[in-house]
């Protein structure tokens, strides 16, 4: 008699179990140190001591529970104890999200990548307050908003670090329109509600999300050219800062990652 195939059990999902997460390079053995920001953070701030546990995690996919072995001033060393490869999301939401003055953005930018966001990308609107300048201004702006997705990601405790984008015009915004599998833009005139639009189950899924004063006619007419759906979220008027998270909730829903 021949063998019997027994298919692969996958290994189980890495327990989070309510621990900091902290974004380092995985070694490929079981060592791995925390020095820098990282570091300081945790020795300084988190107080992590020997014996206590850890996650640690490269951004992209690669995720480790680590005990710690040593602490000094800056720098801590752990042992890993278990890892994982998480896969990429089949279908990923990407939020394009116009840019908003005050700290509005920044929110904008830590509640979606708590929710699960995969990438963002800023838009220089034409109802948009702030400007970005391709200066030492915009740069800096650049950089809150790297920082502010890099925070959130320790927070939520993902393993994925979502990308942010340098910003963009209409015309760029018009081509990542086209590219996507599926792109669609949050307007108050549109019919259809977001939760009854039939989602792909691969690819990219754009969102796109206006600034306070709202998206300009013109700029609809040429996102919906190239193939973006208008779409309403419900009979109540949402922030600009807000849309996009109650957007993906209702996204992350429909996917089936919810």
């Amino acid at each position: 008699m021949g063998k019997t195939m027994t298919a692969a059990v996958p290994p189980p999902p890495l327990a989070r179990d309510g621990l900091p997460l902290f974004l380092t390079e995985l070694p490929e053995g079981d060592r791995v140190e925390l020095s820098g920001p990282e570091g300081r953070h945790a020795a300084t701030v988190t107080r992590l001591r020997v014996g206590e546990h850890l996650l640690v995690s490269d951004g992209r996919g690669g995720i480790g529970r680590a005990e710690v072995t040593s602490v000094a001033k800056d720098t801590l060393s752990a042992r890993i104890l278990q890892r994982a490869q998480e896969p990429e999301p089949a279908l990923r939401m990407t939020l394009v999200q116009a840019l908003l003055k005050g700290d509005r953005s920044e929110l904008a930018v830590d509640q979606s990548v708590e929710v699960g966001v995969d990438a963002l990308v800023p838009w220089r609107a034409a109802h948009s307050v702030v400007r970005w300048d391709s200066g030492p201004r915009g740069a800096k702006a650049l950089e809150r908003w790297r920082f502010m997705a890099r925070a959130a990601t320790k927070q939520a405790r993902r393993s994925w670090l979502p990308p942010v984008s340098e910003a963009v015009n209409l015309t760029e915004l018009v081509e990542r329109v086209r590219a996507a599998t599926l792109a669609v833009v949050l307007h108050e005139s549109a019919s259809a509600r977001l939760s009854s639009i039939e989602l792909p189950t691969t690819g990219e899924l754009l969102l796109v999300v206006g600034p306070e004063g709202g998206i300009e006619p013109s700029e609809l007419s040429r996102l919906v050219e190239a193939g973006a759906r208008p779409a309403l979220l419900g009979d109540t008027v949402l922030r600009a800062s807000t849309a996009g998270v109650a957007a993906l909730g209702v996204l992350s829903v429909a996917g089936g990652r919810w």
